[in-house]
């Protein structure tokens, strides 16, 4: 029996080998390997994809958000000590972002339709130390960043994307990394848009920011040897930014791919103990929300019962994620905390493949299966 893999990191990327590999040649017979053209070229078409000023390369999305809370600090429009609201059920790079700051996160719960903040919560949790919101593009979908918008207008708030699952989802017709002040993207190979490897970047239309996060990823360095700040070294590579500038020219026709599984999936799984993602959430339609799909994420009360009836029958799922950032021993201080939606979310979903790397047999076996379970 043949396996229906959840990602295939090497079908995807073999649709592109001849152009990765004519870019990664280039750029290893350029000598220059670190901070060069290659990752200058990458940064202007990712800043352009988006709609804003300026991208910065970073070697990650937890340092990219990092780097953009630690240059706020840098500029004194955050203290350390002040409170960053971020979704309760999101992946913890997103918190642990804030805590490396010496901030203090606050977990707001989920939209459990969404899966994204619900914005109806955020108001109550703003106090005096409340300096920016964290929306999630969790899974893909772009959070309500109108009513996010208004709210962060109506407190002087900053507003920071994490934008690691969200790579060209939109919002009012604007794509992510420009619906805020700032954005963290990740480029992990199995994002939407995923390198060969690590890599992330920070997206802004904030020429000072900008000026800031071009230093801290370099040691805190304009000009080397010279160090304005306590830096990092946090830099995408050249490799990595060649592999990206290739990928991002097919990015949208991926997504659309994406899309149409999706499509194909919420209109043929009928089975009742399956709670399907909602393909055009009212809030979607009134907020002019695309979806990109990084994850189809189902929901069931039989999750482990149902993950294994997929692999015996050759299908890989994820559990994204098992464990909330609230219950993990890392953050001990709130393992007595209870938020039921996050709690809810976090064990009943499963998510099926999805990507470019399937073919209509594929999703028609997985609907197939899963009509059958019982």
């Amino acid at each position: 029996m043949s396996t229906i893999k959840f990602l295939d990191l090497q079908k995807i990327n073999l649709v592109h080998q001849k152009e990765i590999e004519e870019a990664i040649l280039k750029t290893f017979h350029s000598g220059w390997y670190i901070l060069g053209d290659t990752v200058e070229r990458f940064e202007k078409n990712y800043a352009a994809y988006c709609g804003v000023k300026h991208c910065i390369g970073i070697s990650n999305g937890l340092d990219a958000l990092i780097l953009i809370l630690r240059a706020y600090i840098e500029l004194g429009k955050i203290n350390e000590g002040d409170e960053i609201i971020v979704p309760a059920n999101t992946y913890i790079a997103s918190i642990l972002s804030i805590s490396h700051n010496n901030l203090k996160p606050v977990l707001v719960e989920p939209d459990i339709d969404t899966f994204n903040i619900d914005t109806s919560l955020i108001e109550k949790n703003i106090t005096e130390r409340t300096k920016a919101l964290m929306p999630v593009h969790l899974y893909g979908q772009a959070a309500e960043m109108d009513k996010i918008k208004l709210l962060a207008d109506r407190y002087k708030l900053l507003i920071i994307e994490d934008a690691a699952q969200a790579h060209g989802a939109t919002s009012n017709g604007k794509r992510t990394g420009n619906l805020g002040d700032s954005a963290g993207f990740s480029f992990y190979p199995g994002k939407n848009l995923g390198a060969l490897g690590d890599g992330g970047a920070v997206t802004t239309n904030d020429d000072q920011l900008a000026e800031v996060i071009l230093a801290l990823r370099n040691y805190g360095s304009h000009k080397k040897y010279y160090n304005l700040y306590k830096g990092f070294n946090n830099r995408i590579d050249e490799l990595q930014a060649a592999v990206l500038d290739v990928k991002l020219k097919y990015l949208d026709q991926e997504n659309q791919r994406r899309r149409e599984i999706a499509q194909f999936y919420c209109d043929n799984i009928k089975n009742p103990k399956i709670i399907l993602p909602i393909l055009h959430h009212p809030s979607s339609i009134i907020h002019h929300l695309s979806h990109v799909w990084h994850l189809f994420v189902i929901r069931t009360s039989e999750r482990d019962r149902l993950q294994k009836y997929l692999g015996d029958n050759g299908i890989q799922t994820v559990i994204h994620y098992p464990v909330p950032p609230h219950k993990q021993p890392a953050y001990k201080e709130w393992n007595h905390l209870s938020f039921p939606i996050t709690e809810k979310i976090h064990n009943e979903v499963l998510s099926l493949p999805i990507g470019s790397h399937l073919l209509d047999e594929d999703i028609e076996f997985v609907v197939e299966k899963l009509n059958a379970y019982d």
